[in-house]
């Protein structure tokens, strides 16, 4: 399926479409405007003057990188669905309120989280990690995961279907980067069908500190065009990916993103400590850690604040790590920082 021909990026399209379809009055003052963001929607702020905006997403079926990267635009209503649901699961305040979603044009429509507030990626990048935000990070993963398992004939029902998974993360990370990097082949195909096979908890799938606002202290999750029903070791290992890659991007703060990453795994621990899917779950947390490592340096989607050299830096150092994995977080992220 094909994207809508409605551009929502055209400011007098989108407010036109609005007020047409009556969500705006005719005679509502509001301002639009374009939101920076990732590479697979069209994003645009509506304001009112009284302080009330709505976010507005349309989804794109070529993304916005380098190499061809397709999907079916009809995901942004997994993220409307995702929305409804995560309000349901996750602590209150840290899912923005869904408005509206549109069928034909591919849209959604959430409550603008309220301002100021800032971005978490950006704060780590300058260095700012807190012990308070990483906490609140993984308690945030925990809660969802333990909640979602707890519901699994609900949620395995409205959200089986990986086929987003599978364009958005399966093909442009791990199939992608194994297939860029030859040595690391035979554990991304490893890793592919152990992920396929496991079925037990809500993943959100894009798990990033990129799709974190901070708002008067409390972390605020955004962009869930990939949840599915699958194996909640994903989550951790793209989690942990930004954290440890950040620990090699800025050596002044090396050893303040390895303690983070620490902090953020015993966390989530605390978090779903007595649940049965646990038992081998620490490992495929290392699987996936190192798969992401790895395709965040080799995949459609490099991380855009490295440097080649970085890359190929920690090309050769996950690489390395992959033919002699070890199995428990703490062993791996010590591991990861000594190559660096």
């Amino acid at each position: 399926m094909t994207e809508s021909q409605l551009d929502i990026e055209q400011p007098g399209v989108l407010l036109a479409y609005l007020r047409d379809t009556g969500r705006v009055g005719p005679d509502d003052r509001v301002e639009v405007r374009p939101l920076a963001g990732g590479v697979s929607n069209r994003t645009m702020l509506v304001c009112w003057p009284d302080g009330r905006g709505w976010v507005v997403k349309q989804a794109l079926d070529r993304l916005r990188v380098p190499t061809e990267w397709l999907s079916d635009p009809r995901r942004i209503h997994r993220e409307a669905a995702g929305l409804r649901w995560l309000a349901r699961l996750a602590p209150a305040g840290t899912i923005t309120p869904f408005v509206f979603e549109d069928f034909e044009h591919h849209l959604l429509a959430m409550d603008e989280v309220p301002q100021p507030h800032e971005n978490f990626k950006t704060l780590l990048l300058a260095g700012h990690v807190e012990s308070d935000h990483v906490d609140q990070f993984a308690r945030l993963l925990a809660t969802i995961h333990r909640g979602a398992s707890e519901r699994p004939n609900q949620l395995s029902a409205e959200f089986g279907d990986r086929s987003f998974f599978e364009s958005l993360r399966i093909e442009p990370y791990y199939e992608y980067a194994g297939r860029q990097v030859a040595a690391a082949g035979p554990f991304m195909r490893q890793l592919i069908e152990d992920c396929r096979s496991r079925r037990f908890t809500l993943v959100h799938g894009d798990y990033s500190p990129k799709n974190i606002l901070i708002h008067a202290g409390r972390l605020v999750l955004l962009d869930h065009e990939v949840i599915h029903f699958g194996d909640g070791a994903f989550d951790i290992g793209f989690a942990m990916t930004h954290l440890l890659s950040k620990a090699h991007h800025l050596p002044a703060h090396r050893e303040r993103f390895a303690t983070a990453a620490r902090r953020f795994w015993e966390t989530y621990q605390a978090g779903v400590a007595d649940l049965e899917w646990l038992d081998d779950f620490e490992p495929r947390a290392v699987r996936h850690t190192l798969g992401c490592l790895l395709a965040r340096v080799a995949g459609r989607s490099p991380l855009e604040y490295m440097e080649p050299q970085e890359r190929e830096h920690q090309r050769e150092t996950v690489t390395a790590v992959m033919q002699m994995p070890p199995t428990a977080i703490a062993d791996l992220i010590d591991a990861f920082v000594a190559r660096l």
